[in-house]
């Protein structure tokens, strides 16, 4: 449910926002129960993640999408442009209303969906909570939107200070346009005297910024956010993923593609024990930001995570409660128990999310997971260590 290395970082979000984490502590205790009980049935989901769109304006070179091996590079035109249209998802709001989840919209870059104001609209309407995962290169122009709209959350990605962080971007004044946009957030913020929406930040550990973390910290003070936490780069070999497609396919019939786009050649160039010293360093300053470091791996862990393509955490239980409190429906409308599974229990386009989260293929599918345990590339997935 909460595991004991995430419990600080829990605590920091029920003080911060307390509405929100006794409805998702509570959520969280239905569905555990469900998993223990229950043969793949599982209770209403904590969070929905909508994915708006597959496109994005920039090409992170860590990302699994658009990244240097990544795969919505190998989309078709037309499943690219593919969106629901909104009524498509009004309709998907209208299912999920009676138990009011999170809906998380993110893509690609969610800001690229031309209605997403209207979006978020309909789901606060709907009295549910709304958060965005942006790389806010977009924010500056919708920042009016964006405090006017109602949404609860924005999580920004910010992977360093502005060299760095465009390096990572693959495009100059992507640090710029986000900072100022960001910036512009939270003078509407205060001006209109909105407490909406909450800043946090995201940033990837990687290469090029793990030498930088105070720097990146700085930044996210300097614009107020409320919490930043550092993620550990997500990456695995040719062999594990061949070994996770082989036992995947066994099971299901078909390949995880998307995990092709964490394939690296070789481990990353990282020196571990000053990531390690850092890391320490960084948890005992008292600052006015909460950092955090997810998943919340001891020094041992942190030194096998970078040094082994072979991982597995001895601090954390291994097992995948995900498919019991997230769901992912896809810009073409398919549904998900996990993102880069790339297995799809249904289409809200013919059914609608309710059938499709206990149907017969969403139980077989939790039902395996249960039993498998995890597959070779889930110790790379930070949803593995959420719940």
């Amino acid at each position: 449910m909460i595991p004991l290395r995430n419990l600080k970082r829990s605590l920091v979000k029920s003080i911060k926002q307390p509405a929100y984490a006794c409805k998702a502590l509570q959520q969280r205790l239905f569905s555990y129960l469900t998993y223990r009980l229950f043969n793949g049935y599982s209770s209403s989901p904590e969070t929905v993640s909508l994915l708006l769109t597959n496109r994005c304006n920039l090409r992170c070179k860590m990302c699994g999408q658009w990244g240097e091996g990544g795969t919505s590079k190998r989309m078709t035109p037309e499943k690219l442009k593919s969106e629901l249209t909104l009524k498509e998802i009004g309709e998907i709001i209208n299912s999920v209303r009676p138990f009011k989840p999170t809906i998380t919209l993110f893509g690609g870059e969610p800001l690229l969906y031309k209605e997403w104001d209207k979006v978020v609209s309909s789901i606060k309407r709907a009295g549910m909570r709304c958060n965005m995962i942006t790389n806010g290169t977009l924010l500056e122009k919708n920042a009016v939107s964006i405090v006017n709209c109602g949404i609860d959350e924005i999580i920004f990605s910010l992977d360093g200070p502005r060299d760095i962080h465009d390096e990572i971007r693959n495009a100059v004044g992507t640090f710029d346009r986000a900072y100022k946009g960001l910036k512009l957030v939270r003078d509407l913020k205060e001006e209109t005297a909105s407490r909406k929406p909450v800043i946090n930040i995201s940033s990837t550990i990687f290469e090029a910024n793990y030498k930088h973390l105070d720097e990146i910290i700085t930044v996210a003070e300097e614009l107020q956010a409320s919490t930043i936490t550092f993620h550990h780069l997500i990456f695995l070999d040719r062999e594990m993923y061949n070994q996770h497609n082989d036992l995947f396919s066994n099971h299901f019939g078909l390949r995880c593609e998307d995990w092709g786009g964490f394939v690296r050649e070789s481990l990353p160039d990282i020196d571990v024990d000053y990531l390690i010293q850092k890391i320490t360093e960084l948890n005992s300053k008292r600052r006015n930001i909460d950092v955090s470091f997810y998943p919340n791996f001891t020094h041992e862990e942190i030194k096998k995570y970078y040094t082994e393509f072979v991982f597995n955490s001895s601090s954390y239980r291994k097992r995948c409660l995900s498919p019991w409190m997230v769901s992912y429906i896809f810009p073409d409308g398919s549904v998900r128990p996990c993102q880069s599974q790339n297995f799809s229990a249904g289409n809200v386009k013919e059914d609608s999310f309710r059938t499709i989260w206990n149907n017969k293929a969403y139980k077989r599918y939790r039902k395996i997971t249960k039993e498998t345990l995890t597959y070779p590339a889930c110790s790379r997935c930070t949803e593995l260590y959420r719940f």
